[in-house]
C-alpha cells in the first residue's frame, strides 16, 4: 500500500480544556467596556477545537448578552469558564427546538439579547439554528453575524483542492444504500466537495467515494486545531485503504474531495453495465464493447473489468 503524501499532527497542547481561565479582564479594555449589546439574537462562531480561536466580538457578545442559547450547556459552560465570564444560558438543539423556539422568540420580542452558540464553529452548520434565525427574521427581530471559526473552511485550506468554488454536503446518510445515492447525485459536480463524517464510518465512506467518484484527490481532516490534529492528502482509493486497514480513528473528521474534471472515467456507469456484459462475455470482448460504446480508454476499461471479474470470482 502507498504510503499517503501528507500526514502532520499539530503539536499544541492547548485547547477548549485548558487548565487555566483567561480572565476577561486580560483580553483587552473594549470587551470589559462590552456595553451597549442592542437587542437581538447574535448568531456567535466559537472554537472548533483551540479555545484562543475565538473572536473579541463574541466575547463581548457573550460578556454583555441577557442569555445564550447553547447545544449543549456543558460544552459552552467550559468555553466561558476558560474567559471567566459567566451567563444564564439554556439549551437549544435538535431535540428540544420545538419546545424551546417560541420560549426564545418571547424573549427577543421583549427586548432581550440572546447570543446563540453550537458545541463547536459557525452555527447552522449542520445544526437545528436556521430554524431560530429564520422565525426571528420572519418576525422582524433583529439577526447578527459573529463570524468566527468553520471546520470546513478550515479543511479547506489545508486540503490543497480548489477553494474558489465549493460545495458543503454535511453528514452523508449513515445507512450505505441511501449514502451511495447521496454521492451518485453528487459525482457530476465539477466543484470541491465538503462533508462531515463520523469516525466509525470513515472507511466505508471512503470506499464508496472511490467506486461511485473514481480516481479523485481528497482530505481527511481530523480534530482540527486540537492536540491531535491530523490531515492526510491521497486519492480516494489509498485513503479507503488506510482507513479500512485500522481502527476507527478517534474524533471530529471532515472530508474534502476534488470535484468531477471534464473527461474523467464515469466508473459508476461503467461498472453498471460491466455487471450485466461480464455475466455472458469474456473480459476482453466486454471492455472493447464499453470502451467503444462510452468513448472511454480501453486500457481503463479493460482494467476495470478484470478487477472485476477477479472479485466476482473470488466471491
Amino acid at each position: 500500500m502507498k504510503k499517503p503524501n501528507a500526514s502532520n499532527t499539530n503539536p499544541r497542547a492547548e485547547g477548549q480544556n485548558a487548565a487555566h481561565p483567561i480572565p476577561a479582564e486580560s483580553l483587552g479594555k473594549s470587551l470589559v467596556e462590552a456595553a451597549g449589546l442592542a437587542p437581538g439574537l447574535y448568531v456567535t462562531a466559537t472554537p472548533i477545537g483551540h479555545a484562543r480561536d475565538i473572536t473579541l466580538r463574541a466575547l463581548e457578545a457573550l460578556k454583555a448578552c441577557d442569555l445564550i442559547a447553547a447545544e449543549d450547556t456543558r460544552v459552552t459552560s467550559k468555553l466561558l469558564a476558560i474567559y471567566g465570564l459567566s451567563k444564564p444560558m439554556t439549551p437549544y438543539n435538535d431535540h428540544n427546538g420545538e419546545r424551546e423556539r417560541p420560549r426564545l422568540l418571547a424573549k427577543l420580542r421583549a427586548g432581550q439579547r440572546i447570543v446563540l452558540v453550537s458545541d463547536a464553529g459557525t452555527p447552522l452548520v449542520s445544526d437545528p439554528g436556521f430554524k431560530l434565525v429564520r422565525a426571528a427574521l420572519a418576525e422582524g427581530i433583529a439577526v447578527h453575524a459573529l463570524p468566527g471559526a468553520s471546520a470546513p473552511l478550515a479543511a479547506l485550506t489545508l486540503s490543497g483542492l480548489p477553494s474558489d468554488r465549493f460545495l458543503f454536503a454535511g453528514f452523508l446518510p449513515s445507512k450505505r444504500g441511501e449514502r451511495r445515492t447521496s454521492l451518485e447525485a453528487l459525482r457530476t459536480n465539477a466543484v470541491t466537495l465538503i462533508f462531515f463524517e463520523s469516525a466509525q464510518r470513515l472507511g466505508e465512506c471512503l470506499a464508496d467515494m472511490a467506486e461511485i467518484f473514481g480516481e479523485r484527490q481528497a482530505c481527511v481532516a481530523r480534530e482540527l486545531t486540537k492536540l491531535h490534529e491530523e490531515i492526510r492528502r491521497d486519492t480516494l482509493a489509498e485513503l479507503a485503504a488506510h482507513y479500512g486497514d485500522v481502527d476507527p480513528p478517534r474524533g471530529e473528521i471532515t472530508l474534502v474531495v476534488g470535484g468531477a474534471v471534464q473527461g474523467q472515467v464515469d466508473f459508476s456507469t461503467l461498472d453498471r453495465l460491466l455487471e450485466s456484459a461480464l455475466a455472458f462475455m469474456p473480459v476482453r470482448a466486454a471492455s472493447d464493447l464499453l470502451a467503444e460504446a462510452l468513448d472511454l480508454p480501453r486500457r481503463a476499461v479493460y482494467d476495470r473489468a478484470l478487477a472485476r471479474k477477479k472479485r466476482d470470482d473470488a466471491d
